[in-house]
């Protein structure tokens, strides 16, 4: 068998294992592990994996992953995430569809200062999708807002995705977070309106809920106050240049153990069980890099990396052309791999093209963020809309995926703006100093 034959069968019993549920990172390493044993030797083959998991754990760059989610999973067990979806009710419950947009915008929210697509709809659809159930919402609009808005958690800085997507770069993860601002700001807003046009069509999707008043109303903006001056310390410090993303995170998950002691929200018990969660998603993701970089030795020696790089860049188009082709791999490639693993498995293969190109990386960055948003929201895979059914398991799984549809077709629209308008993501990092 030839390596490049080698590498196919690879991939293609990579992506029945991920049909079957396997852990993506174990079966990236199996795959990645059995593929460099029979293309080189079983001795070579158990070297690198030691190695490359080795490594991977005692990287300091990689330290910033932790840091990040340890502030999501302090924020959560803070209330912080409660009172930002109590707050945007109050100021747009009473409008049709007020629920699922106050869950977009308390997404958005809890976006800024958590890092996780899972994360993010797995802690507001616990919280909203009771209360639109309660408002008798329609279940396709409800679950599928919830699905679609927990995508801004990776694209809203801070994310785990854009850090990884950084360190394989070389690009400054400060830069990257800021660079994420205004299209994550850009693509909320596309979700508000997409709600918007939903219930003007159908009113009885979304049932307006009873109308606040404006001393209730501005009462309700201290429960964002929190949110806010966490979000400003961290992504400021970074613009500023005060500290380097992994101090950034350590300090923004500091700042949310505050937050929740000094509200009193914050248990023994709580605390356990937030820093439990936090190692056990840090852990995840670096077994996912960790696995993807052995699988990436197999594809190396398969030579289809190569292959691959070399018809993308032997294309008879445009920079811009080229760069929707890569676009469009990463759109498909999520259909079947987690985002962060696909990032992690495709960018290197890719990065000689895009350097060939002269793109400019920190917008490719929210590009490819903005696929693998697309990805966890997209069949068979979909991470987001399984991570809703198991809140809603009385809900069909086809309820949730077609209530995604509308969302999906706001994130193509909102990655084309980006495409032709770039500015909106490099606006803000030639600010930066960091």
């Amino acid at each position: 068998m030839s390596p490049v034959t080698a590498g196919i069968v690879g991939i293609g019993v990579l992506l029945i294992m991920f049909l079957l549920r396997m852990p993506v990172a174990f079966a990236m390493a199996l795959v990645g592990l059995a593929g460099f044993a029979y293309l080189a030797t079983p001795e070579a083959a158990l070297s690198i994996l030691a190695r490359d998991v080795f490594e991977q754990f005692t990287s300091y760059p990689l330290s910033v992953i932790p840091m990040f989610i340890l502030m999501g999973s302090f924020a959560f067990a803070a209330g912080i995430s409660r009172r930002l979806y109590d707050t945007a009710y109050t100021w747009i419950g009473q409008l049709r569809g007020g629920l699922t947009m106050a869950t977009v915008l308390a997404c958005a929210g809890f976006a800024a200062i958590c890092g996780s697509s899972t994360a993010t709809a797995a802690t507001m659809g616990k919280i909203a999708l009771p209360e639109m159930k309660r408002y008798h919402y329609d279940d396709t609009l409800a679950t599928g807002t919830v699905a679609a808005a927990g995508t801004l958690g990776i694209l809203i800085p801070p994310s785990t995705v854009l850090i990884v997507y950084g360190i394989l770069t070389e690009e400054s993860i400060g830069k990257l977070f800021i660079a994420g601002v205004f299209p994550g700001l850009l693509l909320s807003i596309f979700f508000v309106l997409t709600v918007a046009v939903i219930c003007l069509r159908n009113p009885t999707l979304g049932p307006p809920g009873a109308p606040t008043s404006w001393r209730k109303k501005a009462g309700a903006l201290g429960g964002v106050t929190e949110t806010i001056v966490l979000f400003g310390l961290v992504i400021g410090g970074l613009f500023l240049g005060w500290f380097s993303p992994t101090q950034a995170g350590a300090i923004g998950a500091a700042g949310a153990l505050v937050i929740g002691l000094v509200r009193r929200e914050l248990s023994w018990r709580s605390f356990l069980e937030a820093a439990k969660d936090g190692l056990r998603t840090s852990c995840m993701v670096l077994f996912i890099i960790a696995g993807a970089i052995v699988f990436g030795h197999f594809m190396a020696v398969s030579r289809i990396p190569f292959i691959l790089a070399d018809w993308v860049g032997g294309l008879p188009l445009p920079t811009m052309g080229i760069v929707g082709v890569i676009a469009l791999i990463f759109f498909i490639g999520g259909f079947f791999m987690d985002a962060m693993a696909l990032i992690v498995l495709l960018i290197p293969i890719l990065f000689p093209v895009l350097i060939a190109l002269d793109v400019d990386l920190i917008w490719f960055g929210v590009i490819v963020v903005l696929m693998g948003e697309m990805g966890v929201i997209t069949p068979p895979v979909g991470v987001n809309v399984f991570v809703i059914k198991g809140i809603a398991p009385d809900i069909p799984i086809e309820t949730i995926f077609k209530g995604i549809l509308p969302f999906l077709v706001a994130m193509i629209i909102c990655t084309l703006i980006l495409m032709a308008f770039p500015q909106i993501a490099t606006f803000l990092p030639s600010f930066a100093r960091y």
